[in-house]
């Protein structure tokens, strides 16, 4: 999968933005070619990874950063 600039511009490693989306405890499709994976970087700090055409043979890692308050919600919900 390859991972955008656009990804990296907040200094998250690429194994971290991996490690999050492997294994998010949350998946939300944003709409039909954007999908956001909650999901703990290697040290355990929470992440929002947006994956853009998740689907394809295409998939790119286009957003990653610090989980923000408003996906909290989305973990406890299931």
């Amino acid at each position: 999968m390859e991972i955008r600039d656009s990804a990296r511009k907040r200094g998250i490693a690429d194994a971290d933005l991996i490690h999050a989306i492997r294994y998010a405890v949350a998946i939300l499709d944003l709409d039909d070619d954007i999908r956001m994976y909650l999901g703990p970087d290697r040290s355990g700090q929470l992440l929002e990874v947006g994956v853009a055409d998740p689907d394809t043979d295409e998939a790119r890692v286009i957003h990653g950063m610090a989980l923000r308050r408003n996906y909290r919600r989305f973990l406890s919900e299931g």
